[in-house]
């Protein structure tokens, strides 16, 4: 098992965010379709190609996405779901993130608003005493997992670009994702890596994590078209936060081309004031 500690101090904001967001996760207490391997090598070296899959991305423009992440600490297992969309030329986003009813299936969350840009996260509906007609913003950077887990949903951008960093790749062969033929790589990316060759906009969030993780290899299953675009992809992450937490994070991207439009708050109507733990 890779063990990841969250090392780098962060700021009040971003501290009361991530502690919030797990105590969420923990309190309140995704799918793959079954491969069918071949003896056909992969079209090119494996490693190479999963690391252009987040060019493949840009050069597509943006799609529909849909996110999973799941956590498990102490026999206790809790799923968040996300979905909306991104804009992969601008590298901007929005996600409906739906918390999970609490243990006596009370729906007591109601959905966070979350936008994605670079170097930061904005969320709305975030409650932790945040008023409901504000939003939070969040310096990425700042956190020590640079938002891979923080947020409830990785953000699609920067799960491709943590894709840079892959070695160690096996093709496993050809399936399918959501009717789509796709080939399946399996390996591990290394966070340090990834931030070295990541785009200026992502680079940062990945430098925070590369230094938050007390180990940079992350396990992952990645599934590719034939234009080599990412259908799907799971990463595995293990730190450590008051106790062993396991995340698996699946992001499924899918209407490739769709329009996705990403409004950014004004000044006025963010939220300033203090965030409880």
């Amino acid at each position: 098992m890779v063990v990841h500690q969250h090392r780098r101090r962060r700021g009040p904001a971003g501290e009361a965010v991530l502690a919030a967001g797990v105590a969420l996760a923990v309190t309140a207490m995704s799918g793959c379709a079954g491969d069918g391997n071949d003896d056909r090598p992969p079209a090119a070296d494996a490693a190479a190609v999963v690391r252009g899959a987040a060019d493949a991305l840009v050069r597509t423009g943006s799609a529909r996405a849909r996110t999973a992440m799941e956590m498990a600490t102490g026999g206790t297992r809790v799923t968040i779901r996300g979905e909306g969309g991104v804009d992969f030329k601008n590298r901007m986003g929005q996600l409906l993130v739906m918390l999970p009813a609490d243990v006596k299936g009370k729906a007591e969350h109601r959905p966070i608003t979350e936008l994605l840009v670079p170097g930061a996260l904005y969320m709305k509906n975030r409650g932790a005493g945040v008023p409901d007609d504000k939003w939070v913003r969040v310096d990425t950077t700042t956190l020590g997992d640079g938002n891979l887990v923080t947020g409830g949903a990785t953000d699609p951008l920067v799960a491709a670009e943590l894709l840079r960093g892959a070695q160690q790749v096996t093709y496993v062969g050809e399936t399918e994702v959501a009717g789509t033929k796709v080939r399946h790589y399996r390996g591990t990316t290394d966070i340090g890596r990834a931030a070295g060759s990541a785009s200026p906009g992502v680079r940062g969030a990945l430098e925070a994590a590369a230094k938050g993780f007390s180990k940079d290899a992350v396990p992952f299953d990645a599934y590719l078209d034939e234009e080599g675009r990412l259908r799907k992809v799971r990463h595995r992450f293990t730190y450590v936060n008051n106790g062993v937490i396991d995340v698996s994070s699946t992001t499924l991207l899918y209407g490739f081309g769709t329009p996705v439009t990403v409004v950014l708050p004004a000044n006025g109507d963010i939220y300033a004031g203090k965030i409880a733990d």
